[in-house]
């Protein structure tokens, strides 16, 4: 694989973090089984919900915050949350299982293998909030928002579908304002700068936003279409 920036596919994430509690345990050997992403195989709505509903991705949901709250809010959409962090995964499984969300497909690993997996023009709303910025200029490659990846999320969105990014890290704001003012497949949906300075309402707050709002961090919203 190159590590050319304008090719790089690969997602990084850490894989687990402290060891799981009894209870935490349970959810991923008895939730996830239920609501776990097939490993191989073309991915579609049948395929994992076996209907034909608008399909939403979240690249890499943390704790699944904002992926819970788009299922309670939006019933007819199935949910794909991709997350190689066990312990956010088990954070969803809790969600899933206390609320009662039947429209979450969850895949603990890489995003693009599951993006590469779903049909071109298939997805409705793609998410990637508050990611690793990677601040240091020699890992630039390792952002997901770069070329490759935006690439990838280009093609699997619909026609009219919306790409949401989310950031409180200025230098992974400025960089991926440059990344996609170079595209032409994206329209940024904006009028003010008010746009980007303040969360839609439609958007639930994840905790990392609500950690980065208690050090005083400024937070940075775009939704961009893809045209």
């Amino acid at each position: 694989m190159s590590g050319d920036p304008t090719t790089i596919r690969r997602l990084y994430g850490r894989r687990q973090g402290h060891a799981l509690r009894l209870g935490q345990q349970a959810l991923v050997d008895e939730v996830l089984p239920r609501v776990a992403v097939p490993e191989e195989g073309p991915l579609d709505s049948r395929a994992l919900f076996g209907d034909d509903r608008p399909l939403w991705l979240e690249i890499g949901f943390g704790a699944g915050e904002h992926l819970a709250g788009q299922a309670a809010a939006n019933a007819h959409v199935g949910l794909i949350g991709c997350e190689p962090f066990l312990n956010g995964v088990v954070g969803a499984l809790g969600h899933i299982e206390r609320e009662g969300l039947p429209n979450v497909r969850l895949s603990m690993g890489d995003a693009l293998r599951v993006l590469e997996r779903l049909p071109d023009a298939s997805l409705d709303r793609v998410f990637l909030l508050h990611p690793d910025p990677w601040p240091k200029a020699r890992h630039a490659k390792r952002r997901f928002m770069n070329p490759g990846p935006l690439d990838v999320i280009a093609a699997k969105l619909k026609p009219g579908g919306e790409f949401r990014f989310g950031t409180d890290h200025p230098i992974y704001c400025r960089w991926a304002m440059m990344q996609m003012d170079r595209r032409r497949d994206f329209d940024w949906l904006i009028e003010t700068p008010a746009d980007f300075q303040h969360r839609p309402a439609d958007w639930p707050q994840t905790r990392y936003e609500a950690k980065a709002r208690r050090l005083g961090h400024e937070v940075w919203y775009f939704r961009y279409r893809r045209n």
